[in-house]
């Protein structure tokens, strides 16, 4: 009698799933591109953008007036000094811009946002520069907060024996005080290019971490299954 015995093969499922396919990159051939490409695309990029920051905003023009602290017989000159460092702070202060919006034209706002002072520690002047997109409105408004601050001096001048005098008006700027766009040009390129170097730098670690994949185990076979406890 002859029995027959079908043999039925079995798979084994492994306990580890199979390793995915290794995915394409999205732009395969900007890891063709020479590494100064980076370096070129950051300092065009960045001197275009400079380039045209400085031609499209409005130029701005600057107009500088002085007034200068002098002692009067009952002071001194180091009282001098004192007082004009006082009166460089003041001349941004509400209570001269208020009287200067008059002369200028222009509101209290504005005077504000144009006007700065300066002093000197070795010489008792004061020196009011005023910005503005048109040249004459720079020097009006330089003018009006020297001839606000000189009268509110000039009125305490018994009580502080100095005085202020008017020592050189503001003169119509013959040049925007602005960056022209070659100059933002420039800036912008050297920060593009910048830019350009870190992401040079940071590139071959990149591209070392994507040669070396991890290593994913294989598959256990049946025997090393039975053999574990």
């Amino acid at each position: 009698m002859t029995s027959t015995t079908s043999t039925t093969s079995t798979t084994e499922s492994s306990p580890y799933p199979a390793p995915a396919a290794r995915k394409r990159p999205v732009f395969p051939r900007l890891r063709t591109l020479p590494a100064w490409s980076l370096l070129a695309v950051g300092t065009l990029a960045g001197g275009v953008t400079g380039g045209a920051y400085g031609a499209l905003t409005a130029p701005a023009y600057s107009a500088t007036a002085y007034v200068v602290a002098v002692p009067t017989e009952k002071s001194d000159p180091q009282a001098a000094l004192g007082f004009a460092q006082a009166y460089g702070r003041v001349a941004t202060q509400l209570a001269v811009l208020g009287d200067a919006q008059v002369w200028a034209g222009v509101p209290v706002r504005t005077l504000r946002e144009s006007v700065r002072s300066a002093t000197s520690p070795d010489a008792p002047m004061v020196a009011v520069t005023a910005t503005a997109t048109r040249p004459e409105l720079a020097v009006d408004m330089a003018n009006a907060v020297i001839r606000a601050l000189t009268r509110h001096a000039n009125h305490a001048k018994n009580a502080t024996q100095v005085e202020l005098q008017q020592f050189s008006r503001a003169v119509k700027p013959a040049e925007p005080s602005s960056a022209s766009p070659v100059l933002t040009g420039l800036v912008g390129a050297s920060a593009g290019g910048l830019l350009g170097g870190l992401a040079l730098l940071v590139r071959p670690r990149a591209a070392a971490d994507s040669a070396h994949p991890a290593v994913v185990p294989g598959p256990a076979t049946a025997g090393d299954a039975r053999e574990q406890p």
